[in-house]
């Protein structure tokens, strides 16, 4: 397990939202296909809805440049 591994399931676990938005974003930089980043990006935006983050917007804009979001 990564480091980022541990460090998203400890926010998971302490149910930090924004800490989630950043560490799924930043495993989505990480990410080595696609698939996973549209995976990682598509939790961060998720998280970032819910929260009422500004940041949402960019993450959506980022989904919608990968073709995963209209």
């Amino acid at each position: 397990m990564s480091a980022l591994d541990t460090r998203l399931l400890d926010a998971h676990a302490r149910d930090d939202r924004q800490a989630l938005i950043s560490l799924y974003e930043e495993a989505a930089e990480v990410a080595n296909r696609e698939e996973a980043r549209s995976f990682y990006l598509t939790h961060a935006y998720i998280y970032a809805l819910e929260a009422g983050a500004p940041h949402a917007r960019a993450l959506h804009a980022r989904l919608v440049s990968m073709g995963r979001e209209s």
